[in-house]
């Protein structure tokens, strides 16, 4: 069991890597797949096989579409790099390691959590999500619709003036 976890532990750091590293945005957005499938993986080790049902049609089915969409309708757009991104590499994983470290130290000190005395029923979230969790789901839904809008909007060639 903790051999398999290290492997996608492994797999989850190495690809999370590659997202931030990569040149190449469609490159780097398959990485970001590959980094979210991991985190499916590792929910499905924890015997929690909704929440990673969740993360694979959520987050890989729609957010992954969505950015990867987004990538190939802006890609006309992306401007040349200037800087050479090495001069930014350095500070960033330190900065990135310093976060990690004061994350662990803070969450090391708090007390494990004890067993849930009641277990939620699919029955009962689904409940919660056509009542009380309805209008979240639909602004979630709307600012979506509003980032595909965008994008085409970008993507759009522009009509250049008629010349007189």
């Amino acid at each position: 069991m903790s051999v398999i976890f290290g492997f996608f532990a492994l797999l989850i750091l190495v690809s999370a890597c590659w997202v931030v590293t990569l040149r190449n945005l469609f490159r780097a957005a398959l990485s970001l797949g590959l980094v979210l499938l991991g985190v499916a993986a590792v929910f499905i080790l924890l015997e929690a096989e909704f929440l990673a049902f969740v993360q694979i049609l959520v987050y890989v089915g729609a957010i992954l579409t969505l950015v990867v969409f987004a990538i190939m309708l802006t890609a006309k757009l992306q401007p040349a790099p200037s800087i050479p991104a090495f001069r930014h590499q350095l500070p960033a994983a330190a900065a990135s390691l310093g976060f990690f470290a004061l994350l662990t130290s803070v969450t090391s000190s708090l007390p494990a959590l004890a067993p849930a005395q009641e277990l939620v029923t699919l029955a009962s979230l689904g409940q919660q999500l056509v009542t009380t969790l309805v209008l979240p789901f639909e602004v979630i839904s709307l600012i979506f619709v509003a980032a595909m809008v965008g994008a085409i909007v970008l993507a759009a060639p522009r009509a250049t003036p008629p010349k007189r």
